[in-house]
């Protein structure tokens, strides 16, 4: 038990996200729920407060605002620059004497050699970025009530519900990984009632269309980021259907009006192959989800994602019993833990790493970065890249000790590829053979000596010993 709860809380993504969606506020609502749900009574405010569904490749975070929805999306492979090298071939002339001065215990004077003559002088690595927002603005549902929104960890599907006069309105929404496209189906209990308008849109670099087809268009491209050329070319794609009613297209916005009910899938594809090569048409690629789902209906699409899900997520239960606590909303359970009674906390929490987990990484996606798949800015904190020197590795702690073994597949992965890149680094910077890693990557697998970092007199960007901890 100590074990499991040393792995539960010390997991990055844990902390990172768990915390975020666990401790909106909300007031008390005695309601019978799962015991795996993570439930409120208000709408997510800012993004740290909305919750995450994802696919290993697509995330999303859902804020459940009845007036203006937000669905905010990314992408795994949606990050700034391209393939580029960054190594700084000045360090082999200076090699042999930072070790001289390290044996004299000179370290101070070592440092001060590292900084001018290891660090690069080009980048330093490319933040993965937002691929923007899915909108959804219904004018007339100001004044609702009875509202709820939940994250149910057994289907992997967040809910919103609430009514408007007497009409009651539900959302839900999910990321199938068989499909490979976010699914959201928005209905009303009355017929005719829902009218909304959709758009998209991003911090920048993106245009936005739409088509008589009811479908809204954001093609993207990255950023340019420390004199590195953005060049990865995204296209989203957000295609509506209606049953009732009618879609109306006005220039970037989808008018919905007097539907009665409405499925909305989201895919999104980019030019990226790997981390040398960025050959794939990303309009076919996006254009090709949604057209191998022709033949599909939504509860078809639903249940192979749940199929798909729980092959995972039931391989393993995790019971330390109910109290009374346990049908209080989830901020309120937090804030009593400390002293009251709530193991079923404990058991949630623990399940919602290994949904994290499931969610953020699948064989053949890029591995879970510093925030999982969620990010909702062009330059997050740390750029939202891969810290190997310890914060890699965290995210993929839990994965055997909690039966989820094939998900360190993309981590495994990238330690394939940044092998390759390393030998290159340890010709260049250190004049030897085998390959090196210091403490920081990104999708373009740099392996140089990275930033001006202190840690005390040791430089922690020169850490030359990351490729045999990761």
């Amino acid at each position: 038990m100590k074990m499991l709860m040393n792995i539960i809380f010390r997991y990055r993504i844990f902390v990172l996200i768990g915390v975020f969606c666990l401790l909106s506020t909300f007031q008390v609502q005695s309601q019978e729920k799962s015991a795996l749900t993570l439930w409120y009574d208000k709408p997510a405010e800012k993004w740290v407060e909305a919750l995450p569904i994802g696919n290993g490749r697509l995330g999303a975070m859902v804020y459940g605002n009845p007036v203006e929805e937000v669905i905010q999306l990314n992408e795994n492979t949606v990050w700034a620059g391209q393939p580029n090298r960054n190594d700084n071939p000045e360090a082999k002339k200076y090699l042999s004497k930072v070790q001289e001065l390290l044996f004299e215990g000179k370290s101070g004077e070592a440092q001060e050699l590292v900084n001018q003559h290891f660090i690069s002088k080009t980048s330093h690595g490319m933040p993965y970025q937002t691929a923007g927002n899915l909108k959804l603005s219904f004018p007339d549902h100001q004044n609702y009530s009875d509202y709820y929104r939940e994250l149910n960890l057994e289907n992997a599907v967040t809910t919103t519900r609430y009514k408007v006069g007497e009409v009651g309105y539900e959302t839900q929404v999910f990321a199938s990984h068989p499909d490979q496209v976010i699914v959201v189906q928005i209905k009303a209990d009355k017929l005719g009632s829902l009218n909304f308008t959709a758009t998209m849109d991003r911090p920048e670099g993106a245009i936005i269309s739409t088509t008589d087809n009811g479908e809204l268009k954001l093609h993207g491209k990255t950023s340019d980021f420390e004199g590195v050329e953005g060049k990865i070319k995204f296209l989203a794609i957000t295609k509506i259907k209606n049953e009732g009613g009618e879609i109306i297209a006005e220039n970037d916005v989808l008018k919905i009006q007097n539907a009665d009910n409405v499925t909305i899938y989201i895919s999104i594809a980019s030019n990226f192959k790997n981390y040398k090569d960025l050959s794939i048409d990303e309009i076919e690629k996006a254009a090709g989800y949604l057209s191998a789902l022709k033949n599909k209906d939504q509860e078809k699409i639903y249940q192979t994602h749940l199929e798909d899900y729980q092959s995972y997520f039931n391989r393993v239960s995790f019971d330390l019993g109910q109290t009374a606590a346990a049908k209080l909303p989830t901020d309120e359970r937090i804030k009593n833990f400390k002293t009251g009674d709530d193991p079923a906390l404990v058991s949630l929490y623990f399940q919602f790493g290994r949904y994290l987990l499931i969610t953020s990484s699948r064989q053949g996606t890029q591995p879970a970065n510093l925030q999982g798949i969620w990010n909702d800015q062009l330059t997050p904190a740390w750029d939202s890249k891969y810290t190997v020197n310890i914060n890699a590795e965290m995210n993929y702690w839990p994965a055997e000790i909690t039966n989820l073994a094939e998900f360190h597949e993309p981590l495994i992965q990238m330690v394939k590829e940044l092998s390759e890149a390393g030998r290159e680094t340890a010709r260049e910077m250190y004049d030897a053979e085998g390959w090196v890693m210091h403490h920081n990557t990104d999708i373009w697998r740099m392996t140089k000596c990275n930033r001006r970092l202190l840690l005390g007199n040791v430089a922690y960007g020169w850490s030359v010993a990351v490729s045999a901890l990761i």
